[in-house]
């Protein structure tokens, strides 16, 4: 590959470049996203791979279960244990990957470049869709006896019918392949591991990946969405941790920033939601930890995604959009009263995120 051709389009300079994922000097990148997709394909091997031929090892080689390992050993170094605990966070991922932004048809469709380390005919490696449907049948099944219950109904069995469509052996859907990068990402960061609403980060990375129109950028979408997934969570990753939340990199501290910078730029408005007692917490609480990803449509989200990643400020920005967001609708606001106030922040009304920047860069341009 020479450095030309790995350029990418406008909406994906902002994952390579200001993610800090490719270096600055344009000649490096051919190597370096060789080496990168590399060590990716590695941790493929070692956690996904690996560990599904050797639980097939230890659950049929008679010696290994009796002398070494085996389902029911307590020690917390058992690789039975090991991957009992990962099956743990690979449900919650599974949960919510398969419901990533349903509102688009995207993310359930095949992906043109399904992982051939895995999807080997050769091999049949276990898949992490296969690992979730036999964890699933047999929490069932030790449920069943161990309650005598003899209809035991599925944890899943509300769920929409085109979660679960079968596609033909080979092929993986793109939610599948957006699992396995947040199941990789837990195993090596086990300090956060998973939470919930990383998948709302990863999304838009990966959608942008897999739908350039460089069939090698689109090619290598996992590998590459991965480490800027990673870079990115390195910043925000405070967010996702409890024990931060009132501390000045937590998540509480940011909320109350959005109110401090509001009762600066529009003190009636601010005095309204104070008189109100609606609380940062009722809203900016998503809006700060999924980056707005759960306002907007996902092109919507990637354009103003453009614009935060390149500010110099970044996160600082971020305070300022919710800004904006809020004095857009202070007509709104200001007649309204809390149920009505709750509804506009919860479902929030504008869908012009071109006149939501425009409103925080004069909130930039003013201070």
């Amino acid at each position: 590959m020479n450095p030309r051709s790995a350029s990418p389009n406008y909406r994906n300079f902002v994952s390579v470049i200001l993610l800090n994922y490719l270096p600055t000097e344009q000649a490096q990148w051919s190597s370096f996203l060789k080496k990168q997709r590399e060590i990716y394909a590695q941790f493929l091997k070692e956690m996904i791979i690996q560990p599904g031929i050797a639980k097939a090892n230890l659950g049929f080689i008679r010696e290994d279960v009796t002398l070494e390992d085996h389902p029911l050993n307590p020690n917390p170094d058992s690789r039975w244990n090991t991957y009992f605990k990962d099956n743990e966070v690979l449900l919650q991922v599974d949960k919510d990957v398969r419901r990533l932004y349903p509102d688009m048809a995207f993310f359930q469709r095949p992906t043109d470049y399904p992982c051939l380390l895995i999807m080997d005919p050769q091999n049949e490696f276990e898949t992490l869709r296969r690992r979730v449907e036999q964890t699933t049948l047999k929490s069932q099944t030790v449920a069943h006896s161990r309650s005598g219950v003899t209809n035991v109904s599925s944890p899943r069995k509300t769920t929409s019918a085109n979660e679960y469509e079968v596609l033909p052996n080979g092929c993986e859907a793109h939610w599948e392949v957006v699992e396995r990068i947040l199941f990789i990402y837990a195993k090596l960061n086990p300090g956060i591991a998973y939470v919930q609403g990383m998948n709302e980060i990863v999304g838009p990375v990966y959608y942008t990946f897999a739908t350039d129109p460089n069939t090698e950028w689109k090619e290598h979408a996992e590998a590459d969405t991965f480490f800027c997934f990673t870079n990115l969570m390195s910043e925000i990753r405070d967010n996702f941790i409890k024990s931060l939340d009132d501390s000045q990199c937590g998540i509480s501290y940011k909320m109350e920033k959005v109110y401090s910078t509001l009762k600066e730029k529009d003190m009636d408005l601010y005095l309204k939601l104070q008189e109100q007692n609606i609380k940062p917490q009722f809203f900016a609480f998503r809006w700060l930890t999924l980056l707005l990803s759960q306002e907007f449509l996902l092109p919507d989200v990637i354009r103003i995604w453009d614009s935060l990643f390149s500010d110099i400020g970044r996160f600082d920005f971020l305070i300022l959009v919710c800004c904006a967001m809020l004095i857009l609708i202070r007509d709104q606001l200001l007649a309204g009263d809390f149920t009505i106030n709750m509804r506009l922040l919860q479902d929030y009304p504008i869908s012009d995120v071109d006149l939501i920047l425009k409103k925080a860069k004069e909130l930039q341009d003013s201070a």
